[in-house]
């Protein structure tokens, strides 16, 4: 007796649900009917994920309406569309670092593409380069190395600026209107486009220096344009999420402001200053427009940022891919340009991880 009941009461618990493998078997005919529709149309796996993810949402969310009922079904319909949009919107995304990472592993794969500057590099010897690109010659350590000093200074100049000026916002400009007029500012300077702050920066030491003023120093004046707005923004809000207790507190025991600003509130707050810093160095190290401007393009090893021109990775690609070394073959320069991108989406990893790690360093301990 006790059995039936327990069976009974089990039967009654599961009696309007869908079976556990009904997801399974509707991916199934999701499957098999995509690939019939897609073939009709002419076969292709895009297409076939495609007509795939719409039998698949029909079949799963008219059973669940049958077994179910529409409320149920209704959840799993908008289930589906969630899931389906993030897909999408995953997609260009595995496919940008699929492709790259095709194409680039054969640029890093040449000896000397780290190593090596593109001084000297002529059509002559891409042409006669093997077709498997073994004997490609030439690198990308000049614009390594013009990328890295330039995204420094840029930083260098940025964050000091940044941090005070979000420090002033949140401490001291309590809503007056010359805090008001730089957060308008702010935001204005955050909208322009990369080309505007190279012309600003050319302008500004061809004004001072002379026409045709072309340095390193020049191109990180106009990456701190773009990256100023976005230390200010971050820094700003994470300044303001420190509780004011902490302040309260300090002033309490006699602490003077600027005591318990540099002591208290930056310290509490520096993780998230941190992933700001991050974030917009990720937001420069990838432009392209402000450098040919203000750095123009070389192919030798500059190291001095305040005399000559200099080339950075981005600069390299643009270059490589619409003037190639030999316009007879320019498989050559197309392979050092996809070396260049895998080795610049490294980089911007490896900032990411770096905030990631400052960030759980430096951030307050939670023990007793």
């Amino acid at each position: 007796m006790a059995s039936i009941t327990t069976t009974a009461r089990r039967s009654a618990l599961t009696r309007n649900r869908l079976p556990r493998y009904a997801i399974w078997a509707a991916v199934v005919v999701g499957l098999v009917l995509g690939a019939a529709l897609s073939t009709l149309v002419g076969f292709n796996p895009f297409g076939w994920g495609v007509f795939a993810a719409i039998v698949f949402t029909a079949v799963y969310v008219a059973w669940s309406g049958v077994v179910e009922g529409s409320r149920k079904a209704k959840d799993k319909l908008a289930t589906c569309l969630v899931v389906g949009a993030f897909l999408v919107a995953l997609l260009p995304l595995i496919s940008v670092i699929w492709t790259v990472l095709v194409e680039g592993t054969k640029g890093l794969a040449t000896p000397g593409f780290l190593t090596t500057s593109m001084n000297g590099v002529s059509g002559i010897q891409d042409n006669e380069s093997a077709s498997d690109g073994t004997k490609v010659l030439g690198g990308i350590y000049h614009s390594l190395l013009g990328t890295l000093l330039i995204t420094l200074w840029a930083t260098i100049i940025s964050v000091p600026i940044g941090l005070l000026t979000s420090v002033y916002l949140v401490e001291y400009g309590n809503g007056n209107r010359l805090s008001r007029g730089i957060t308008f500012f702010v935001d204005v300077m955050t909208g322009i486009p990369s080309i505007v702050a190279g012309l600003f920066a050319a302008a500004l030491f061809a004004t001072i220096f002379g026409p045709g003023t072309k340095t390193g120093f020049v191109a990180a004046v106009a990456l701190s344009v773009l990256m100023i707005p976005v230390v200010v923004r971050s820094s700003e809000e994470m300044l303001r999420i420190v509780p004011n207790e902490l302040r309260e507190a300090s002033y309490a025991l006699g602490v003077r402001k600027w005591r318990t600003i540099l002591k208290v509130v930056i310290p509490t707050a520096i993780s998230g200053i941190a992933s700001g810093v991050t974030l917009a160095i990720a937001r420069v190290i990838g432009e392209t427009a402000p450098i040919l401007v203000t750095a123009g393009f070389a192919t030798k090893i500059n190291t001095n940022v305040f005399a000559d021109w200099m080339s950075s990775l981005p600069t390299f690609i643009y270059t490589q891919i619409l003037n190639p070394t030999s316009p007879s073959n320019p498989d050559p320069s197309l392979q050092r340009a996809w070396g260049a991108a895998l080795v610049l989406i490294i980089c911007v990893m490896i900032l990411n991880l770096v905030a990631r790690l400052v960030a759980r360093f430096f951030a307050p301990k939670t023990g007793r």
